[in-house]
């Protein structure tokens, strides 16, 4: 079967299927002109490599998986392997949620702003610049604060 027709049976793109075999997840014979020839069987193992995306794992994980699913046999180290990647991604959900919480309080903030997070709203919101001041300042700082770096 070729490309066009396991991408549209499965669903999925060609693009996907050409990356599903550059990292060895699937298998393909070519023709003399190059052309990808599939198994029949490629479009059921497309599904489950779908399956095992949409789980969050990546290709270097589900390509580890594969011999123990085309065996039927899972070994101790698979169900290791599935439960640090799930561990992985509660990780990844546990910074998106303090991400999202960081961001709702900056739409509160924004929403509702106050002298103490926007400068516009200070008495004064800012001073002009006085050189002369600036200067006079410099001259009775710490020796350190004045040094040039």
């Amino acid at each position: 079967m070729r490309i066009g027709e396991v991408a549209h049976r499965a669903g999925v793109s060609t693009r996907a299927l050409r990356y599903y075999e550059e990292h060895g997840l699937l298998t393909s014979e070519r023709t003399h002109s190059g052309q990808r020839i599939y198994a029949e069987s490629a479009v059921e193992r497309v599904g489950l490599i779908q399956q095992l995306f949409s789980a969050g794992l990546p290709s270097r994980t589900i390509l580890q998986l594969m011999p123990c699913i085309e065996a039927g046999q899972a070994s101790p180290e698979v169900f290791e392997l599935m439960a640090a990647e799930r561990e992985r991604i509660t990780a990844a959900m546990a910074g998106l949620s303090a991400a999202r919480d960081a961001l709702d309080r900056v739409i509160d903030i924004a929403n509702h702003p106050t002298p103490e997070h926007c400068p516009a709203l200070r008495e004064p919101a800012w001073a002009p610049y006085d050189a002369d001041e600036a200067s006079t300042a410099s001259k009775h700082a710490p020796a350190e604060a004045r040094a040039v770096v």
